[in-house]
């Protein structure tokens, strides 16, 4: 068995609409961030998998991925698994 670190970024995919990013946007620039546009929130998921390679490794992160930790329908996700 090999261990991995993998994070999961998850995020809403394109034209969905983010409440959360529209509202950190339109605090920015009262708190000096004016140049700063185009904000969409999501969220990281970091854990450990122990699996015999790579491909099985990835294969269980994006079952949980489909099965838990995103909404298929609205979210799209990016794995990465580097080992520990």
């Amino acid at each position: 068995m090999t261990r991995f670190r993998a994070l999961v970024e998850v995020s809403l995919r394109p034209g969905i609409a983010d409440p959360q990013g529209a509202t950190i946007e339109r605090a920015l620039p009262a708190l000096g961030f004016e140049a700063i546009s185009g904000v969409r929130a999501g969220k990281a998921f970091r854990f450990v998998v122990d699996a015999t390679d790579e491909h099985a490794a990835r294969k269980q992160v994006d079952d949980l991925c489909r099965r838990l930790l995103t909404n298929p329908v609205i979210e799209d996700s990016a794995v990465t698994l580097e080992q520990a």
